[in-house]
């Protein structure tokens, strides 16, 4: 008789708290649904691990230290056979819409039961994605939305033309200080330089008029 039973999903776990971690991995390796391949309290240490041994599914919490997952996300989903993600967070704010916007394949409230998360695991891993309610035209007008009150105002004095020197004085603030908020922006915008800020700026403002 043929065995129909399918093979465990390779799962990797990353989380900033040693307990939470700990228990986590007690409750997949319990799961023979699951294949626990290893563990990390970094995103560096998770890194590292990823590259050496592919997962199916990675359940990592959005506060990992140093790098943050959004960025992890970014960096592991432009490798052949990514592996699938599920932030593992608070519900509350906006890191469900984030961790979407980054790349990630699930979310998984830590307010809520641990069967939730096994189940969420187990559909990322059939390529469904797994979110609470989000309301998608906040998706689609992300980004201008993940700059803070500072940069947003760089980007609009940006827009009128205004070199470095006269946005430090402007803001009162130095121009090393001006160069580090707009790479900042560069870099939440996914743009490469002040010509693509400012279009990436008009473009989005017209769509929201």
């Amino acid at each position: 008789m043929l065995d129909t039973t399918p093979p465990p999903i390779d799962i990797m776990l990353a989380n900033n708290n040693s307990l939470v971690l700990s228990a986590m991995s007690e409750i997949f390796e319990r799961d023979k649904r699951f294949s626990l391949v290893a563990t990390s309290a970094t995103a560096e240490g998770f890194l590292g691990a990823v590259m050496r041994v592919p997962v199916k599914v990675c359940v990592v919490s959005w506060e990992l230290p140093a790098l943050g997952a959004a960025k992890l996300i970014e960096v592991l989903r432009e490798q052949e056979n990514a592996p699938r993600f599920v932030v593992y967070g608070d519900e509350a704010g906006d890191v469900p819409r984030l961790a979407m916007q980054a790349g990630a394949a699930g979310f998984a409230p830590r307010s809520g039961e641990v069967e939730g998360l096994l189940e969420t695991c187990v559909d990322v891993a059939k390529g469904k994605m797994v979110f609470p309610f989000i309301d998608v035209r906040t998706v689609q007008h992300s980004p201008l939305q993940t700059l803070s009150r500072k940069e947003r105002a760089i980007l609009e004095a940006l827009s009128k033309g205004m070199s470095n020197r006269e946005l430090s004085k402007e803001l009162q603030i130095s121009t090393n200080t001006v160069k580090f908020h707009l790479s900042n922006i560069y870099e939440k915008l996914s743009v490469r330089n002040r010509a693509q800020a400012i279009a990436f700026y008009y473009s989005a403002k017209s769509g929201s008029d």
